[in-house]
């Protein structure tokens, strides 16, 4: 029984070292942009996030070697686990963080660069059922806020921030901020946004104008007056 359970223990202890070494940029991403993350071990043991990357390099591997059935049966035992649907064709770059992670959706011709932080309710999908590329492409550094859906076969730039419930369905040009459904677009002065953006402050350019156009209205009336 002893030497059943420290063989057990020893499988268990290497499991966890190799996770920690093939999927070091996955868990170094956690620790950075979850304040609740306290160590690398609390993130290999509790998070859907490396969990079902885990498991999606696996059906990826597999998809790609044309073998059936196999990686779809992996992604739902996946989604099953963690609550995030990624269909095993879809390509994802080093240190993917999806935090929290339920309701998320990665369709099959999806592309994801580096760096990318993914909240929950985020839906990667297509817009039709025709054949070939016909999910968004994501380039580095993207921030996509929780319940935005970006949909079809475009690609958002690099190091833009996708906000909370944005509907986007056409080209996003890199270091943009989208907001607003339709998704409408809004420089951050040409600079990259930081991955720990403060989802309250995000700048709508309609709402923008409206407000400008109230206080052109407040100062007419004064002068009216």
């Amino acid at each position: 029984m002893i030497t059943i359970i420290l063989w057990l223990s020893g499988i268990i202890i290497t499991g966890i070292i190799l996770i920690a070494l093939f999927f070091r940029a996955e868990i170094k991403a956690a620790l950075e942009r979850d304040p609740a993350a306290k160590s690398w071990i609390e993130v290999i043991l509790n998070y859907p996030s490396l969990h079902t990357i885990i498991f999606h390099r696996l059906a990826h591997f597999l998809y790609c070697l044309k073998i059936p059935l196999i990686p779809r049966c992996i992604s739902q035992i996946a989604r099953h686990f963690t609550g995030i649907e990624i269909h095993p064709g879809a390509k994802i770059g080093k240190g993917l963080f999806i935090d929290h992670g339920m309701g998320v959706v990665i369709g099959e011709t999806t592309i994801i660069g580096d760096n990318v932080l993914i909240y929950q309710g985020v839906t990667l999908g297509g817009t039709g059922i025709e054949k070939g590329k016909r999910h968004p492409t994501v380039g580095n550094n993207v921030v996509i806020g929780a319940g935005a859906k970006v949909l079809g076969n475009i690609t958002i730039g690099d190091n833009s921030y996708i906000g909370a419930n944005a509907v986007v369905i056409k080209d996003i040009p890199p270091n943009s901020t989208v907001v607003g459904v339709p998704g409408r677009i809004t420089k951050q002065d040409g600079k990259k946004i930081e991955l720990n953006l403060d989802h309250i402050h995000i700048l709508d350019p309609v709402m923008s104008m409206i407000e400008d156009l109230k206080n052109k209205i407040e100062s007419l009336e004064k002068k009216i007056k």
